[in-house]
């Protein structure tokens, strides 16, 4: 019986079948084209050699053994995700054309008929050590091609962040009593965006993608207010009717900076879509009455519905220059009032549901000067 050394660099083949008569012209030939070889007399050795390090690089498979056949040993292979790749030739006396259509059915990539040719055992063994050394070189380029998409993936969501959270503290600067507004009402909306994201009426934009979107974008509700006077935004108390006309003008100039960015970008839809919607149509209310449009129920955009109970939650709950903050009961209380005429109805009744994760937030991120929600 003619055996080979391990040689590093020399492809292994591993040679199964039950017969030694059979194996030795099957290694001597695979020797003189040197191939290291290995080799097992039934199937479940072969199994056993397969699972060792280093495994062979190709299997020449006798399809009738005692015990499992070669067809099962095959069907075993390529269920295992660590063996499916590695190609399987069946070495057989069996000729019949539905026997060769079975081999090829349950994995291998070729089929030859004993008495073996040496010369057509060296091709087809030569081919098909080539076309796998060719589809683990794509396999290898795809993974790192994957990998350095996944790192590029990472470095624009990064700088995604930062750009909105850059854009968010300019308008953070100018307020300072807002604390840790930004952080809760971001919070907010993606519990209220995760709770509906079964229903009916939100399930096809409520995707796991967007409501992550819409969390980032959450900042930059306000952004606007960087063009608003001080003197109108810091005030002590009530805004004057032309006092509160400056005031709504925020929506519209944070939608503007925000569209001027993204033309600056060149791209038709960017990341900035939702900060878009959320700055210009955040205090539009559900009958209509709210501004800078006065748009009404469904015409409202779905990121702005929701930011809209997390804002109005959170202005209530906390202290302004104009008002002390409210107990978390009368915030909800008030936003339950307004459902149906401020606020959609199934988002109100998705923050009912949800006022103890509300209350929970505000007291995890409250700020310094105002009191933990009771």
């Amino acid at each position: 019986m003619i055996s080979t050394q391990d040689c590093p660099g020399r492809p292994t083949i591993l040679v199964v079948d039950d017969t030694p008569d059979a194996i030795e012209p099957i290694v001597r030939c695979l020797h003189d084209a040197d191939y290291r070889t290995r080799i097992a007399t039934d199937g479940l050795r072969a199994l056993k050699l397969v699972a060792t390090e280093p495994p062979p690089d190709l299997i020449l498979l006798d399809v009738m053994m005692p015990g499992i056949d070669g067809y099962e040993v095959c069907r075993r292979l390529k269920a295992d995700p660590a063996t499916a790749a590695i190609p399987v030739i069946f070495l057989t006396i069996r000729t019949e054309e539905t026997d060769e259509q079975l081999g090829f059915d349950v994995g291998a990539v070729d089929y030859i008929t004993k008495p073996i040719s040496p010369p057509l055992v060296h091709a087809r063994v030569r081919t098909h050590l080539s076309l796998k050394t060719a589809s683990d070189q794509l396999h290898d380029r795809n993974r790192a091609l994957e990998g350095q998409i996944e790192e590029r993936t990472r470095m624009i969501s990064a700088l995604q962040d930062a750009t909105i959270m850059a854009m968010a503290s300019l308008a953070e600067t100018r307020d300072e009593e807002t604390g840790n507004h930004i952080r809760r009402t971001q919070l907010y909306v993606r519990a209220l965006a995760t709770q509906l994201q079964a229903h009916p009426r939100f399930a096809a934009e409520l995707t796991a993608e967007n409501i992550q979107l819409m969390y980032k974008s959450a900042p930059l509700h306000d952004i606007g207010k960087i063009g608003i006077p001080d003197s109108i935004l810091l005030k002590p108390g009530k805004l004057t009717a032309e006092e509160f006309e400056i005031m709504k003008t925020h929506t519209t100039l944070g939608h503007n900076a925000i569209v001027t960015a993204e033309n600056l970008m060149g791209v038709p839809i960017s990341f900035l879509r939702y900060a878009r919607e959320i700055a210009h149509s955040h205090q539009e209310k559900w009958d209509g009455s709210g501004y800078p449009q006065g748009l009404a129920g469904e015409a409202i955009p779905l990121s702005a519905r929701l930011m809209a109970v997390a804002d109005v939650y959170d202005a209530l709950i906390s202290r302004r220059v104009y008002k002390p903050p409210f107990p978390h009961q009368k915030a909800v209380d008030i936003i339950t009032t307004g459902r149906g005429l401020h606020f959609d109805p199934d988002i109100t009744d998705a923050f009912l549901l949800l006022t103890d994760t509300f209350r929970e937030i505000a007291r995890q991120f409250a700020d310094e000067h105002t009191p933990r929600p009771d």
